[in-house]
């Protein structure tokens, strides 16, 4: 029984790991990885469109993604969307792709890079903490309503720190291997 009452805020802890590990794709770390395009936005006929759909998106080498949209006439608003975007490169085109070159990181912009992961990986540890806190504030809503035993109450309050421990441990592994992945040059 105790099970089902864990089950949702369990749900809700690994919707916050999930969210992280996407937030972690974007940010860049000196090779080419087609994610950090995956927030963009082409103005595709008047209407905002992923860049994966109006176009190809390769890595024909370690450090540089190429564009190759379907339709040669949405290169300038190819461009335009990532100019505009945060990436922070400036887009090569030929006529019929785009190229961006991602320059290698420098020690300072590693250790910029790091201390937001940093940042986020915390972030993701309050709002695991932050469910924690609702599901004993429910707890002791329904130990007081008489719903749930004294025993019950400490059982359910003693497994949803174990989950809580758990998560936490996983955003940490999640933040070691992006703060691994950034500063390996």
């Amino acid at each position: 029984m105790s099970n089902e009452k864990l089950q949702p805020y369990e749900t809700k802890m690994q919707k916050s790991l999930d969210a992280l590990e996407r937030e972690y794709t974007t940010i860049r770390a000196g090779r080419a990885n087609p994610h950090i395009l995956d927030k963009l936005k082409v103005d595709y006929y008047g209407t905002p469109t992923p860049l994966q759909q109006v176009g190809n998106v390769t890595v024909p080498e370690a450090r540089v993604l190429m564009i190759q949209p379907w339709e040669s006439k949405l290169i300038k608003d190819i461009e335009k969307a990532i100019l505009a975007s945060d990436i922070g490169i400036t887009p090569t085109n030929d006529g019929k792709s785009i190229r961006l070159v991602f320059p290698e990181l420098t020690e300072e912009r590693r250790k910029e890079l790091a201390k937001d992961v940093k940042k986020k990986g915390d972030a993701a540890k309050t709002a695991v903490r932050n469910i924690r806190r609702d599901g004993n504030d429910a707890f002791k809503k329904s130990n007081k309503a008489k719903e749930i035993s004294e025993d019950e109450y400490a059982e359910l309050q003693e497994k949803l720190q174990k989950i809580t421990d758990k998560y936490v441990a996983m955003v940490d592994k999640a933040v070691e291997a992006k703060t691994k992945e950034i500063m390996t040059v």
